[in-house]
């Protein structure tokens, strides 16, 4: 949903029209921009419990917790050991191309802002993807 001008542009939790639900309960929903090209802001719901095995994509993130706990990890594998929560009120920078896995415990939202040419890769290809990951082939 392209923002015009110079119109200002905001969301709650309540006021997303999440364009994506997936099987595993993921929630997803493109704010403002066009993942293909420009900048643009998104928002992410993770279901309690859900873990997204390794992955990168093809344009930084800057991830903003907006609810919940957020468990990043990076590598190609879950090393719980090298797992850090990150709580509501926390960024964290994901550059492109590094393979990290994510979940939570608990229900978590996250917003983002990355620069377009978007895409997410799967270490596994087999695996299922989350709402919101598309495979572009880029």
């Amino acid at each position: 949903m392209p923002i015009g001008g110079t119109r200002p542009a905001a969301w709650t939790t309540d006021d997303i029209s999440w364009q994506e639900v997936a099987a595993d309960g993921t929630r997803y929903a493109i704010l403002e921009g066009d993942r293909s090209v420009v900048p643009f802001s998104f928002a992410f719901f993770i279901p309690a419990g859900f873990r997204d095995p390794a992955h990168w994509h093809t344009a930084d993130a800057r991830v903003f917790v907006g609810s919940g706990t957020l468990w990043p990890g990076y590598g190609e594998r879950l090393e719980r050991a090298g797992l850090r929560p990150y709580r509501a009120g926390s960024l964290v920078v994901v550059p492109a191309g590094l393979p990290h896995v994510d979940g939570s415990d608990q229900e978590c939202l996250i917003y983002g802002v990355a620069n377009g040419l978007w895409a997410t890769h799967y270490v596994d290809p087999s695996h299922t993807r989350s709402a919101g990951t598309p495979l572009l082939g880029f």
